[in-house]
């Protein structure tokens, strides 16, 4: 899980189903980050209603801090279950993308597991 994990609402009072399902799906991410960045991962969850035209979005941002860049996610849908789920496979495809930036070569240790094996 991660360490630190801020869940507000802005224009909207969120209530406690809400919130617990936010901090699982949004505080599971940290499989996806390289060990070395786990200890300092730092989430920010935002939930928000905007009024359009005749109806109502959610909106789900989140920021997460990493020691070498900020990742920012928005999502709009039709309740905030929607919403989370949306922003969490944005951030997985990120995370993914950081963690083959940030973390261990990977192909060099495959490489060198072949050679030992023979």
């Amino acid at each position: 899980m991660i360490n630190k994990l801020e869940i507000s609402g802005v224009h909207a009072k969120l209530d406690k189903e809400t919130k617990t399902y936010t901090q699982n799906k949004v505080g599971r991410l940290d499989k996806y980050l390289p060990k070395s960045a786990r200890a300092s991962a730092h989430a920010e969850v935002r939930l928000a209603i905007e009024n359009q035209k005749a109806r109502k979005l959610y909106v789900c941002e989140v920021v997460l801090y990493l020691p070498h860049q900020e990742l920012v996610v928005k999502e709009k849908a039709a309740n905030f279950i929607t919403a989370v789920d949306g922003a969490e496979a944005k951030l997985k495809v990120l995370l993914k993308k950081y963690k083959g930036r940030h973390g261990r070569d990977r192909l060099h240790h495959k490489l060198i597991g072949k050679i030992r094996r023979r």
